[in-house]
């Protein structure tokens, strides 16, 4: 029912509140590793809505159903009111004949909402990506089953699940001999789960872009012969073109005189023809006894061998697509070698523990329920005492005895509250006071302890300075010096009876 105007009203103002609330998304502290992916999620959402917002703002100014234009004339029209009372009719017919059915919820209560769930998400809402058990909400990787298809792979080395942690990027080191069909399909996926995994966990990254990026600079190694594994090998061996030695049909009146010159002879011939050089003697005879006083275009197309340029361009083109799943795999693996090499710490530290351990965690993890959980996150504090190791407010008996009820303000660190004595007597040789007293230009030495005001500081180094320069050694009259006669003067009266030769 709303209008075209209205209608872009409420998409600029949505796209202002979601830009909003992505800016509230990102300077919300994330504390753990799930609460980054968890707001990395949202802000993907937020993104995507403002994406489509902004889709169908363009298509409405773009106005090629002239609707838009239609309405801005009839508003700006000589009947203006005529056109007010024609709108406020539609709207309480609209409303009268549904009855207050399908009323949309304002945006600010929408966004309302999702603050409160941001700042106090539900439980529900604390597990927004489906990770495993083994990938531990995006820390580890999982990749047993791959592990799996890697040793059924047939000339491939077998190693252990760490080792293959360690090794699985490393393709470069396997033969190109090896690298048929069945690598392929486990490349494919390999790459399957990474990206996956990728998108899980880091999701505001543009994954096309990425595979751009990657195929870019693939070609780039690729044409130059520089790409790990795949180096050009220019050898004689592989260039050299076998050629065979050519033959004179003219003496040869029939097949059967051909098959006397043997397998090897007819083969040779036949190469240098670029025919098919397979089959029997007798095959092999009237095949080349075909071409007996003929052109090439004359000859039936089926004598001809396949070309073995299209044959090395067929396995180039094979060899490219492995390559470029391989560049795949060294670019993900780079990218998420954080969890890469968290997961290989953890199947070590695991598989270190010994069988007791296990028993106990096995019977330890059914004993944490939910409930739990939930009673520790929310955690009844009404004196903001402290917090303990475990997560629990101290007893107060031990804030009173710590004197953590007391307060210690510094105006040198901009005023700071400290509490307890021990906090306060600790912070004097801490960053704070030591750059407050930095930039008050007085250097921070046990003279200005439990001094916390600026004027008092300053009131004693004008002290010390001045007491400093009354008790500073003065050479021109504290040095002493003794005559030729023994007397004991000063420098500068010995200076004086020098310079007039009473000495």
């Amino acid at each position: 029912m709303n209008s075209v105007l209205e209608q872009q009203r409420k998409l600029h103002e949505e796209r202002e509140r979601l830009e909003d609330a992505m800016s509230k998304e990102f300077l919300l502290k994330k504390p753990s590793q799930k609460d980054e992916i968890n707001s990395d999620h949202r802000s993907l959402e937020l993104l995507e809505r403002n994406a489509e917002a902004s889709r169908k703002l363009l298509s409405m100014y773009e106005d090629r159903d002239g609707l838009r234009e239609e309405e801005i004339a009839s508003l700006t029209g000589t009947d203006e009111f005529g056109e007010y009372y024609r709108k406020l009719k539609q709207l309480k017919d609209f409303h009268r004949i549904r009855g207050g059915e399908d009323v949309e919820e304002p945006l600010q209560m929408e966004f309302l909402k999702l603050d409160e769930s941001r700042n106090n998400p539900m439980e529900e809402m604390q597990n927004i990506v489906d990770f495993s058990d083994e990938e531990g909400y995006g820390k580890y990787l999982d990749l047993h089953l791959l592990y799996t298809e890697y040793l059924n792979l047939k000339n491939f080395e077998t190693v252990d699940y760490v080792t293959y942690l360690q090794t699985f990027d490393k393709l470069f080191e396997y033969p190109k001999e090896n690298k048929g069909s069945d690598y392929r399909k486990y490349l494919m996926k390999l790459l399957d789960y990474l990206y996956d995994y990728f998108g899980r966990v880091k999701p505001l990254v543009d994954q096309s872009k990425f595979i751009l990026d990657t195929k870019a600079e693939f070609e780039e190694r690729w044409s130059s012969g520089q790409f790990p594994g795949w180096r050009k090998d220019i050898s004689t061996s592989a260039m050299a073109k076998h050629s065979g030695a050519q033959l004179d049909l003219t003496a040869f009146s029939s097949p059967e005189e051909l098959m006397s010159l043997g397998l090897d002879r007819l083969k040779s011939a036949l190469t240098a023809h670029g025919l098919k050089c397979g089959g029997t003697l007798e095959e092999r005879a009237k095949r080349l006894f075909a071409t007996k006083g003929k052109s090439v275009d004359q000859l039936d197309p089926s004598l001809f061998a396949k070309s073995k340029a299209s044959k090395e361009k067929d396995e180039s083109e094979r060899h490219r697509d492995i390559g470029f799943l391989e560049a795949q795999v060294y670019k993900l693996s780079e990218v998420l070698g954080e969890q890469r090499a968290a997961t290989k710490d953890n199947v070590e530290r695991r598989l270190a523990r010994t069988a007791d351990e296990l028993e106990d965690e096995e019977e330890e993890e059914p004993i944490i329920s939910e409930d739990e959980d939930e009673e520790e996150k929310v955690i009844y504090n009404p004196k903001n005492l402290p917090l303990d190791w475990d997560g629990k407010p101290i007893p107060y008996w031990m804030y009173k005895l710590h004197g953590l009820n007391l307060s210690y303000d510094c105006e040198i660190c901009g005023d700071y509250t400290y509490k307890g004595p021990k906090t306060f007597q600790r912070h004097f040789s801490e960053w704070r006071h030591a750059y407050g007293m930095r930039r008050l230009g007085i250097p921070n030495t046990a003279h200005f302890a439990n001094i916390t005001k600026i004027v008092d500081a300053q009131q004693l180094w004008s002290k010390l300075k001045s007491n400093k320069s009354t008790e500073r050694w003065r050479p021109d009259q504290e040095e002493e010096y003794e005559d030729s006669t023994g007397n004991v003067v000063s420098r500068k009266v010995y200076d004086d009876l020098r310079r007039q030769g009473l000495l």
